[in-house]
């Protein structure tokens, strides 16, 4: 439970949104225009409840939109930073995903499902089932804004070569209805650790590390709509600060680490 909410009274986030006489959706707009993410009403909701933490990126844009401090606006995030599982327990897993072959077609259905959003994360993907349903739907949706953030350069030339048949499929100096529909970001590895995971607007799969070997992935978790919506953000905030590489000349370029691996490797 948030401080907030505990307290019976608004944060000083929404105040500050209050105070200006903006609706969430207008405060989501005009955060938007200063970070060029995509927080809504309901995101921008659950940072002024407590239900989720600011990002950096979006807790900078906050501040310059109220031009207040952080230790101000989000006192109410820092004091009691709660989790979707600390908040939701575990009914944001929908399922535990045992068997490598259930990870991949679960990956596979977000994916496929995918109409608004997909972010996919990490740098050592090489199943080929999975990297053509992205393809697939990058193809087939031309309003979906695909986000693709690396950690690192390509574990394998499979990874490699998808990113080049994604800027085949699309210009990311584009924009469709004022919207750029693909971004591709590579995180150095002194800045962050890899992570992995897909997420759409409805759902999302985390694989988790392989009980059999250090190097593989090949199980994992479900995650409801809230989960997603929150790995979406997150993926968008981690190649807003990343290094673009969003030209066929610069993938060629990336050193590919052919790494070893189990089976599953998001």
């Amino acid at each position: 439970m948030s401080v907030a909410a505990a307290g019976g009274g608004d944060s000083a986030l929404k105040r500050a949104r209050l105070a200006r006489n903006m609706t969430l959706e207008e405060a989501a707009d005009a955060l938007n225009a200063i970070t060029g993410l995509a927080a809504d009403a309901s995101l921008l909701s659950a940072f002024e409840s407590g239900r989720r933490r600011t990002g950096k990126r979006n807790r900078a844009g906050l501040c310059r939109l109220y031009r207040e401090r952080p230790e101000v606006l989000f006192a109410h995030q820092d004091g009691a930073a709660t989790s979707a599982l600390e908040t939701t327990g575990t009914a944001v897993v929908v399922k535990v995903l045992t068997r490598w072959t259930d990870l991949i077609e679960a990956m596979v259905d977000v994916v496929a499902e995918a109409r608004d959003q997909l972010v996919v994360t990490g740098s050592r993907s090489r199943e080929k089932a999975y990297l053509a349903a992205i393809e697939t739907a990058v193809a087939q949706y031309p309003d979906l804004v695909h986000t693709r953030v690396l950690y690192g350069p390509p574990r394998h030339r499979a990874l490699a070569d998808h990113l080049v048949r994604l800027l085949e499929l699309r210009d990311p100096s584009a924009r469709r209805n004022g919207v750029k529909t693909l971004h591709i970001g590579m995180v150095e590895p002194t800045e962050a650790l890899e992570r992995f995971f897909v997420a759409s607007e409805t759902a999302a799969v985390a694989p988790l590390p392989s009980f059999h070997g250090a190097d593989g992935f090949d199980c994992g978790v479900l995650l409801s709509r809230e989960a997603a919506v929150g790995l979406v953000h997150h993926g968008r905030e981690a190649c807003a600060s990343a290094r673009l590489v969003e030209t066929i000349e610069a993938v060629r370029m990336l050193p590919v680490r052919h790494n070893q691996r189990g089976e599953g490797e998001a």
